[in-house]
């Protein structure tokens, strides 16, 4: 008798119970500020700041300036404020030749002034303004139209492409906890790892790599693991004109909320090829989405390939070992 074990819930797994995956163009605006030039702002060219700083051997020290000056000069000249009005007056220059929600779009801009502040490429004179917190929002505050203006110059309107998914309107999720209990005169055996009170397998290769899955060894990389047998875990492809569905051998949580999804495979073939394609376009935009943590997939073509695998999968940029 095979079915979830409620003693073992700790291990139970979930997974989004996708129908389809859409493809969308979505409207952006682009800025990559490591091509900008610099914009440097010399903050006694504004007049009101320069007004004042008291006057020292003949000329203007901002060092001077009191703080209580300043701040009733920024409460004057609200940052947040004059951040988005000017983003505003350049949105409405702009807008006709840009495409999408005018929301959404004035969102996007506003980020992209915020992210230029942040960045190398604004300069600040003198130093004092640059790093004095209060008198560097003051000086920005005074000087966004010039900002805003610089930023305009480099944004580019373009479109990327959204994966967006379309998930089942009855059950949206499903888990582990949802298998009904079935029967089966196959070779079977208990687990430690897994919410599946057993592992059912058809070959002694897959005995091992469930093996390999559950022995102690195996838990400095896996928290939790299932065979998709009477899951539900399935991924739709097409295939010679035809829609199919793809039922992988393994569902394997890694110890870094990673959820690896595992095929063993003695062969390969044009319908293989084409399933871990979709498996990889399925991974990728659930990935996206954000809500379920990070989803990968790989495919297991030799016996005793699992801890490579389960290694490359937790490390992805240091596991070269792999491929050395």
């Amino acid at each position: 008798m095979i079915q979830p074990d409620p003693n073992k819930a700790q291990f139970a797994l979930q997974w989004p119970n996708i129908v389809r995956i859409e493809n969308t163009l979505v409207p952006r605006l682009a800025l990559d500020v490591s091509e900008m030039d610099v914009l440097a702002i010399n903050a006694m060219e504004i007049r009101q700041i320069a007004d004042l700083a008291p006057v020292v051997a003949g000329k203007p020290d901002p060092a001077r300036i009191s703080a209580i000056d300043l701040r009733k000069l920024g409460e004057e000249y609200r940052y947040q404020r004059l951040v988005f009005e000017a983003a505003r007056s350049v949105f409405a220059v702009q807008r006709p030749s840009w495409r999408g929600d005018d929301d959404f779009l004035m969102a996007q801009l506003i980020r992209h002034i915020e992210r230029f502040i942040q960045s190398d490429k604004l300069r600040i004179e003198p130093q004092l303004f640059m790093h004095d917190e209060l008198r560097r929002r003051v000086v920005l505050a005074m000087s966004m139209s010039s900002v805003v203006t610089h930023v305009r110059q480099y944004i580019e309107d373009t479109q990327i492409e959204s994966r967006q998914l379309v998930f089942d309107e009855i059950r949206p999720i499903r888990s582990t906890d949802d298998m009904r209990t079935w029967f089966t005169s196959r070779p079977c055996e208990p687990t430690k790892r897994s919410h599946i009170n057993f592992c059912v397998y058809d070959s002694t290769w897959e005995a091992s790599e469930a093996y390999m899955l559950d022995r102690q060894e195996a838990g400095e990389y896996v928290s939790a693991w299932a065979k998709n047998e009477h899951l539900g875990f399935e991924i739709q492809y097409l295939f010679r004109g035809a829609v199919r569905k793809y039922r992988p051998d393994y569902l394997i949580k890694l110890v870094d909320g990673t959820t690896l999804i595992l095929e063993v495979k003695g062969e390969d073939s044009p319908q293989a090829q084409t399933k871990r394609r979709a498996l990889e376009r399925w991974c990728g935009a659930v990935t996206e989405q954000g809500e379920f943590g990070r989803w990968v997939s790989d495919v297991a073509f030799r016996p005793g390939e699992v801890a490579k695998i389960l290694q490359r999968a937790i490390h992805p940029a240091t596991s070269q070992d792999s491929a050395e």
